[in-house]
């Protein structure tokens, strides 16, 4: 009888750690880094566009620069793009649209709480997306705007929907299969959170290689 109780007690005892193990393997990082951010964050004051068909990115460039002041429509940024007629180049004609508009593309790390620190000081992120799998995958751009830590899950205004809601693990799938890019438009005169030198200087010669040399300089100017 002993023997059993002992026995009883082992699986009891293994199963209950099991279930702790499972328990805290489904909580939320907490990174040091991530428990410096609040709890969540939503950036309601960033414009909405409905995205159609070749517009992923020039709705959410117009919505960021209208962020920035600026009066532009999806079809506007559209033209400028050169869309759907160089659809295959419009990661680099992007980057050179935002230059022509006297801002800058910063580009972001390649973890998820790169894009929260972002959104936790108030910069929307960029970010390009795999939908879909097997021999048929699309692409999209869309903007992380919000994040609730405790939930796993972020807001995006993505498609023709304003706050689309999606976990942690589904959208780093996404991200991941399209090479985990991710991209602040920023002023001259606006770091963005942790600013990174060789980033941010990277991001200013982009500038003024776009011909925006007076921009460019301001920029220069925030990392001293």
């Amino acid at each position: 009888m002993p023997i059993r109780l002992d026995r009883s007690f082992t699986r009891c005892a293994g199963l209950v750690f099991c279930l702790l193990l499972a328990a805290c393997s489904s909580q939320p990082s907490t990174s040091p880094r991530l428990r410096a951010l609040p709890e969540a964050v939503e950036l309601s004051n960033v414009p909405f566009f409905a995205q159609h068909a070749y517009q992923s990115a020039p709705a959410s460039l117009a919505a960021l620069f209208t962020l920035q002041g600026e009066t532009v429509t999806p079809g506007m940024v559209e033209k400028e793009l050169r869309l759907p007629e160089r659809e295959e180049a419009l990661q680099q004609n992007l980057a050179g649209v935002v230059n022509r508009h006297g801002l800058l593309l910063y580009p972001l790390g390649d973890q998820l709480e790169d894009l929260l620190v972002q959104v936790a000081a108030g910069n929307p992120v960029l970010v390009h997306m795999r939908q879909g799998y097997g021999w048929l995958p699309s692409w999209r751009y869309a903007l992380v705007v919000g994040y609730d830590r405790n939930k796993q899950v972020l807001l995006l205004r993505a498609g023709g929907i304003r706050r689309l809601p999606m976990s942690f693990s589904e959208f780093e799938s996404g991200w991941e299969g399209a090479g985990h890019w991710a991209a602040l438009l920023q002023a001259p005169n606006q770091l963005p959170a942790e600013a990174d030198r060789s980033r941010w200087t990277q991001a200013v010669d982009a500038l003024a290689g776009a011909g925006q040399a007076d921009a460019a300089n301001i920029a220069r100017k925030q990392l001293h």
